[in-house]
């Protein structure tokens, strides 16, 4: 039977990370292997109460992220619906393409820390296309983009969602993986974003016709309010899991709720036509519920993996190969690039024990920079590689050949700055 679930899971990983080849939706072959696991699992284990006490647990968990992720990404759209974000796109004018670098650099890793890698990494590729009109310097910003939305959501408990699952399942906390991560994150971006730099100094930024459309006073208003609504909900979720001990996700739900109401009272005056894409209902229908589900689907069918031991024998298997845990950390950053970090945080999770291993230990903080930053190798390594590949219509090999080598460098060099700094800390 052991033989069997591998199979599948393996089957259903190799699925995933050939969706574009298959043409096919991740979530089809998660949601697909989640049932066929649970399946066999049932007709294996022949315990209905013991089937019903590990279907629960896992339910509980997945339902935890799931939601919480359903709120993020509704405050997100209701921010986009208001144009909130030119709160901080429309300050961002500069005439030198090096010190456009360093701005654009700067805001990607710290927005990235507040709304999510993927959402940041939209964002600000879509904002590089009204500030700069050579393709061949927008593909070195999208790449530069990429490589900070990534580390700037590793450091923080909502800035990624391999960052999230561990906050969430309890193995970091957000004040320790915010000052363990925060030095590791800055260098992970700031070596690729300084060599960059200083290839792009004594250019000038070469700036489209701009347009000049009118906003509104009352526009205007509504904007930055609901993005320093959004953002001050988003950012105090941690504040709300400590003083109360409740999960992430109720404080995202009653952040939802307060920033429903207050959307309700500011457009009330509105007449039905203006006022529906501004509300909150058709910001929950904007959201990504592909990405939802294949969550969903790949947390079920990890749990498998963890109710069967099959993952803590390969937590054995690979302490008794390799023998070091920074290394096999390390190994699993690199994979990243390759595959989804979602199934790979994920099996982490089932793979070591938090009897072994409690809140904040070095596996888990280690694991979240590495998941992190280490997608960042390849454009198809994470969420915002792939927004941005679409976006700009980024050739794979090009990546490659300008991209990759900046990613490693930083990569490379956060995880030695993080290995070095918990062994003086400890």
């Amino acid at each position: 039977m052991t033989t069997l679930l591998i199979a599948v899971f393996v089957l259903t990983y190799a699925a995933i990370t050939l969706e574009h080849q298959l043409k096919l939706n991740k979530s089809a072959p998660a949601l697909l292997g989640a049932g066929v696991l649970w399946s066999l699992y049932a007709l294996h284990l022949g315990d209905n109460q013991a089937l019903t006490q590990h279907l629960n647990e896992s339910l509980v968990g997945t339902a935890q992220i799931i939601f919480f992720l359903m709120g993020a990404m509704t405050i997100v759209e209701v921010i986009d619906a208001h144009n909130g974000f030119e709160v901080i796109t429309r300050r961002i004018r500069t005439q030198r393409l090096s010190t456009l670098m360093w701005l654009v650099g700067t805001v990607t890793f710290f927005l990235s820390a507040v709304l999510d890698n993927l959402t940041t990494a939209i964002v600000m590729v879509s904002l590089m296309k009204k500030l700069l009109q050579e393709r061949d310097d927008r593909l070195f910003f999208a790449g530069i983009i990429v490589i900070a939305a990534n580390a700037g959501g590793a450091w923080s408990p909502i800035g990624d969602v391999t960052t999230t699952m561990l906050w969430i399942g309890g193995q970091v906390t957000a004040l320790g993986i915010m000052k363990m991560l925060i030095l590791p994150s800055v260098v992970a971006a700031l070596i690729p974003l300084t060599i960059t730099a200083w290839l792009l100094r004594g250019r000038a930024v070469n700036a489209p016709a701009q347009r000049t459309d009118a906003v509104s006073k009352s526009a205007a208003f509504e904007g930055q309010l609901m993005f320093t609504l959004g953002l001050g909900i988003l950012l105090l979720v941690p504040v709300f899991k400590t003083t109360t001990g409740l999960p992430p996700f109720m404080g995202i739900l009653l952040g939802l709720g307060v920033l429903w109401l207050v959307g309700d009272l500011l457009h009330k005056s509105k007449v039905e036509e203006d006022k529906a894409h501004l509300t909150l209902a058709h910001a929950m229908s904007r959201i990504d519920l592909s990405s939802l589900t294949f969550f969903i689907g790949i947390l079920l069918s990890v749990a498998v993996l963890e109710h069967t031991h099959i993952l803590s024998d390969l937590a054995q298997w690979l302490n008794d190969k390799v023998g070091r845990l920074d290394l096999i950390v390390l190994l699993i950053g690199f994979a990243s690039a390759v595959v989804d970090n979602v199934p790979l945080v994920a099996a982490s999770m089932g793979m070591y024990s938090m009897t072994d291993y409690p809140p904040d230990s070095f596996i888990w903080e280690f694991i979240a920079f590495c998941a992190g930053t280490g997608g960042s190798m390849l454009i198809i390594g994470s969420a915002a590689g792939v927004a941005a590949m679409g976006l700009e219509k980024i050739n794979f090999f090009w990546y490659l050949k300008h991209i990759s080598g900046l990613a490693l460098a930083g990569y490379l060099a956060g995880a030695l700055v993080y290995v070095v700094q918990f062994n003086l800390m400890g």
